[in-house]
Order: C-alpha cells, then structure tokens, then sequence
C-alpha cells in the first residue's frame, strides 16, 4: 500500500478515534452522573431517548467509519503493507476493534436494549441502578480503548 494512502488512513483513524474518545468521556464524565441523580423513571427515559437519537447517520459514519479503517489497517499490517509504524498502526487498529467495537456490541448493545424493553416497576428500577454501573464501567473501557487507539496512531504518525 503506497505510504500516502496508508498516512492518509491512519490519519482518519485518529481523528475518528479521538471523537469517539471524546464522545465516550463526556458519557462517564458527565451524562450518566447526571442521569444517576434523576428518579429512576426519568433517567431511564432520557437514556432511552439518547439511544434512539444516537443512532443518526453522523454518529453512524464515524462509529462505523473508524472501526472500518481500523480493520483495514489491521489488514495492512497483516499483509505486511504498513511500513516500519506497523506496531503502532497494529496497536492503534486492535484497541479500537476490540475496546471500543467490540465492548459495544458485546456489552454496551446488549444492555441498551434490555433498557428498551424496561419499565419504571420495581423491576426496572433494579434494571436501572445495574445498568448505571454496568454500562458506565464498559464505557470508561471504551474510552481508554478510543484514546489509547488516538495515541497509538498519533505515535506511528509521528515516527
């Protein structure tokens, strides 16, 4: 792969990596301590509604956008196309795809749609104080994962 083509890659990468790490900060830093301080039927509802506005074609582009990049570059390196940064590109490629990809379909996902389902019951409200904690401990993972992906291909830009 021409070292243009493969800068120009990393480089969206980093980009798509520091606004997902951005996105999921404000989500541990802030956001879910808000909804913690709310009754639990008025949380649940706002984190209901942000899971549904989430999901627009902005947020999508660059959510799918990077981890797409991610798993291109991790091909690059694989077939040996990705030039003396590849441990960087590696590093930058695999935390991404497994922190931040695959800690949301595995975890975050899963529990957003058993919110969904949820009620203010009595049921619900145990659902909601399990997910504060549940959802908030893999986001802090997906943040760490996002940010260290943005430095892993800020280093390999870098060098």
């Amino acid at each position: 792969m021409p070292a243009m083509i493969l800068t120009s890659l990393v480089f969206a990468a980093a980009l798509g990596s520091g606004l997902l790490a951005g996105l999921f900060f404000i989500f541990s830093n802030t956001i879910m301590s808000a909804l913690a301080r709310l009754p639990a039927a008025q949380g649940m509802a706002a984190m209901q509604s942000i899971n549904v506005t989430i999901l627009n074609p902005l947020f999508l582009a660059v959510f799918m956008g990077t981890s797409l990049l991610c798993l291109v570059l991790v091909a690059a390196v694989l077939l040996g196309w990705a030039g003396p940064n590849w441990g960087f590109v590696a590093a930058g490629g695999l935390l991404l795809l497994v922190g931040m990809f695959g800690v949301t379909m595995f975890f975050n996902v899963p529990m957003n749609e058993a919110l969904v389902a949820a009620t203010a019951d009595s049921a619900g409200t145990t659902l909601w104080a399990d997910y504060l904690s549940r959802w908030t401990m893999w986001n802090h993972v997906r943040t760490i994962a996002s940010l260290g992906a943005l430095a892993a291909f800020m280093a390999a830009l870098m060098r």
